[in-house]
């Protein structure tokens, strides 16, 4: 068989084996953390918390970003997101700010100083997060029915507020090692691991409530069989929105050198529809759990605060959607660079048939992406709230999550980037690719985080 084949070839490579088996180790260390509790946190208070989140939906994603250590009150409870939401805040600094442009333009030296800003940003989101969290924690505590109430006292709070710091930037550490020393990037292949964590339970739950006899099981197996239809249809677009690309036809000038001749052949630039990847989809949602941390997490709110934590109000699902669009447009301005590009095309003797080159070429690359990122942009929202539609129609809050909306979007493309760079190990050591006919086309535009 070739998938068998192609396993074999895998495992023949001694630099993609070891990196595999880097990659599975340090994996395994997080889901093993996830489940190392704080100190001083009894069983009784960690199963009030998970039933709270578990009818919570914000809670819910919560914990499915954290590969379920925010209800089991560990020490990774603050997974990665509040690294990713300084990474954001860096990121907007760079668009603002001279001396953090100029950083960016500094090549290695300059990269190298923005993720030190951006640790230092993260310690400083992780001091404000994890007494919020603690705050939850002691108020479920007191909700608990069996009497689990917990009260912290303030160096309580302090020392645990240290070890849940801790433990963000220990998944922050794991996540660089699995960039330098595995397959993949780190950071995404986390929160890839942590969606993935909650899938089987979620699947088997949603079966067994729509099991004959089961409580509010409408449809029954017929119903479930339409969902994973539907999933199936969802997740094929989802591959077409990260896959979809526009050719840009590009003619290279004929040169003579020696006795050779070089050029004279046409290529293509691929410019991808969703060319910022799910990089929209993750800013918007580390934006969105800023309401959270201001309401302490609490499982009530009102007014505006209150409408942005109900992930299946019309207001939560309408700015996330509109905040998905805005920042798809943001990140492709700053990773998609016409002008950089047709100067590349100009001192490679290249030009895009009956366009000239320079400035002119730069506009015409500049309207292909805003023609094609428009439509991009509003698909991946769309994704990204198919979630809320599916809980109107009566699936579960955990299931609807992979229906659609952040978690298929990452894991999808986090999946074919990881898959494009083991085909490229194949390819490299002369072995056939993991598709029989042509090659996976991963993201071409960074890391998802």
């Amino acid at each position: 068989m070739r998938f068998v084949e192609t396993l074999r070839n895998i495992w023949t490579i001694e630099e993609l084996r070891k990196r595999l088996m880097i990659t599975f180790l340090l994996v395994l260390v997080y889901r093993l953390g996830c489940y190392v509790v704080l100190p001083g946190v009894s069983p009784a208070a960690i199963d009030a918390l998970a039933n709270f989140t578990n009818k919570t939906g914000m809670m819910q994603l919560l914990d499915m970003f954290s590969g379920g250590a925010f209800s089991q009150a560990s020490i990774f409870a603050l997974g990665i997101m509040p690294y990713i939401t300084a990474s954001i805040v860096i990121q907007l600094l760079g668009m603002v700010l001279p001396s953090f442009q100029k950083m960016q333009r500094e090549g290695e030296s300059g990269r190298q100083k923005l993720n030190q800003y951006t640790r230092y940003l993260t310690v400083l989101i992780l001091l404000m997060q994890a007494p919020a969290y603690l705050a939850n924690l002691q108020y479920q505590f007191a909700q608990a029915s069996h009497g689990a109430n917990v009260a912290f006292g303030f160096w309580t709070i302090a020392y645990l507020t240290v070890i849940l710091a801790a433990g963000s930037m220990f998944i922050m550490w794991l996540g660089e090692r699995i960039t330098d020393r595995g397959i993949g990037n780190g950071i995404s292949f986390i929160i890839l691991v942590g969606i993935i964590a909650r899938l089987p339970g979620a699947f088997f739950y949603e079966l067994t409530s729509r099991m004959p006899g089961a409580q509010g099981s409408e449809g029954g197996l017929v119903m479930f069989l339409i969902e994973i239809v539907l999933l199936l249809a969802v997740t094929i677009g989802a591959v077409l929105l990260v896959q979809g690309t526009r050719k840009v036809p590009v003619q290279y000038a004929k040169r003579i050198v020696g006795n050779r001749q070089y050029g004279g052949a046409r290529q293509y630039i691929p410019l991808k529809v969703n060319a910022a990847g799910v990089m929209p989809i993750i800013f918007a949602q580390a934006i969105m759990f800023i309401p959270i941390t201001l309401a302490g997490f609490a499982s009530e709110g009102g007014g505006f605060v209150g409408a942005l934590t109900d992930i299946n109000g019309f207001w939560y699902n309408l700015i996330f959607f509109v905040m998905i669009v805005a920042f798809t447009y943001f990140y492709t301005a700053i990773t998609v660079r016409p002008t950089q590009m047709a100067e590349d095309m100009k001192h490679n003797n290249g030009f895009i048939p009956g366009v000239k080159p320079g400035k002119k070429t730069a506009e015409y690359l500049d309207t292909i992406m805003s023609r094609i990122t428009l439509p991009g942009s509003i698909f991946l929202g769309l994704v990204a709230i198919m979630p809320a539609f599916a809980r109107m129609f009566g699936i579960s809050n955990g299931f609807a999550q992979f229906f659609g909306g952040t978690s298929l979007l990452i894991m999808v493309g986090v999946v074919l980037d990881t898959l494009q760079q083991v085909e490229s190990h194949l390819m490299m050591h002369h072995y056939d690719g993991l598709m029989k006919e042509g090659k996976i086309k991963g993201r071409t535009t960074g890391s998802a985080y």
